[in-house]
């Protein structure tokens, strides 16, 4: 009797241990605003302009002993950019730059993922904005995963990645120091 429930016992906590190494789906924490999508870029090579998306959502699969088979999806409305400077961010939304009239969502879909260290990634993807789909390899860093005090259970990832304009069809020429944009993201997820 006794090797039974021990056996028993070991069967069960294999099968937890089995279920908790499993991945989990996670959906981006916009409500509670816990995750941004920033950007930042040159200014004439003499400063930095940092600007943010306020409105995106998206998912996101996770497995910390199975990085690989994890995926990212997310949506962006492109009219949502905000530099903090309203004139400015009118040009942005303007066919000069993201052109939100005939391009108003900006997504980024997972095509794979691969562990780059401790706790890092290479995320690799296709990014659509303003009307072109290109490959793009987000750096991504795990931050850590737990209950929080709702009663619920969450993930944090950060990431970055450096974009062309022109080869997102951005022709609007700010001078060599300004053709690249650094995209900076952190990621909050709820598990579901």
């Amino acid at each position: 009797m006794l090797k039974k429930t021990l056996a028993a016992l070991a069967l069960g906590s294999a099968l937890l241990g089995a279920g908790q190494a499993m991945a989990a789906d996670y959906v981006i924490d916009k409500e509670g605003q816990h995750a941004f999508v920033n950007f930042k870029i040159s200014h004439l090579g003499y400063s930095w302009l940092y600007g943010t998306f306020r409105d995106f959502d998206g998912s996101f699969s996770f497995d910390a002993a199975k990085p690989e088979a994890s995926k990212v999806k997310v949506n962006l409305k492109t009219a949502s950019v905000d530099s903090n400077h309203a004139e400015r961010d009118k040009h942005i939304r303007s066919a000069d730059f993201l052109n939100v009239a005939k391009h108003p969502t900006a997504t980024f879909e997972s095509t794979g993922v691969k562990s780059t260290g401790q706790d890092t990634f290479d995320i690799t993807g296709n990014l659509s904005l303003n009307g072109v789909t290109k490959p793009v390899v987000i750096a991504a860093r795990f931050i850590g995963e737990g209950k929080d005090p709702w009663g619920g259970y969450r993930a944090g990832f950060e990431g970055g990645t450096k974009l062309k304009l022109k080869d997102f069809g951005i022709q609007k020429d700010l001078g060599p120091a300004s053709q690249e944009v650094d995209l900076i993201i952190s990621v909050e997820g709820v598990r579901q």
